[in-house]
């Protein structure tokens, strides 16, 4: 879609010193609708810290991250509050709050960022347990689940409510290949509605698979984003 608005643009964004333990030099790029970028992201602190960049969730010392237009470091925060709610996270270290079930966790993000009903909220993240090999949506608090599950449960989140961009932190660790396919649909799902996407992976399983559909693949490193080259 060369034509289309961006969904995500990094320009020379770099992050505040002291805000921030990934490196501190400017990080570039763009996201159209319908693209997938894979980053081999070894360092998983760092990783986490990029999808918080591309959220608005990290100061800038000069720069900017726009997300579908909006500058996060121009707007209020109520707008930032509902934007991030159009975007999807596998977080890299969880973010699974203990107390609460597994089902409260995935709904919350979307009860607390959009006006959606609640109850068709849960029935589209029942579907999504399924379709991701769950038998339904889990119950129980995330220490009761597998680690296998706790991933199939994770991208029931991160797909819920139909997000624009969608940040998976090495969402299966290179562990649960089985997860792999339903993921690469979801994402073909929602790159044809017009989202785009960022695989963040320190797994040679997808990094090394030359199958996989990204429409860019970079390499982070200490010296920032590093394209490796073009795929058509």
């Amino acid at each position: 879609m060369p034509n289309a608005a961006p969904i995500l643009q990094i320009s020379e964004a770099e992050p505040d010193a002291g805000a921030a333990d990934m490196p501190l030099i400017p990080f570039a790029l763009d996201l159209l609708p319908g693209d997938l970028a894979l980053i081999e992201a070894r360092n998983a602190v760092w990783a986490a810290e990029f999808a918080d960049l591309c959220s608005g969730l990290v100061p800038l010392a000069r720069g900017s991250v726009r997300f579908l237009g909006h500058d996060w470091a121009a707007m209020p925060e109520i707008l930032a509050a509902a934007l991030r709610g159009r975007i999807g996270r596998v977080h890299g270290f969880g973010a699974w709050i203990g107390f609460a079930g597994v089902d409260r966790n995935i709904l919350l993000p979307q009860l607390h960022h959009s006006r959606r009903d609640a109850g068709v909220l849960l029935e589209e993240a029942a579907e999504l347990a399924r379709f991701f090999g769950l038998p339904g949506l889990p119950l129980v608090r995330p220490e009761a689940l597998e680690p296998a599950d706790l991933a199939r449960a994770a991208a029931v989140r991160a797909f819920l409510g139909e997000p624009r961009l969608v940040l998976l932190e090495s969402p299966v660790r290179g562990q649960f290949a089985d997860l792999v396919p339903p993921l690469l649909n979801a994402l073909a799902a929602a790159r044809d509605r017009g989202a785009a996407a960022i695989w963040l992976t320190g797994s040679d399983l997808i990094w090394n698979d030359r199958s996989f559909p990204a429409t860019q693949r970079l390499r982070f490193t200490e010296r920032g984003l590093a394209p490796l080259r073009p795929v058509t």
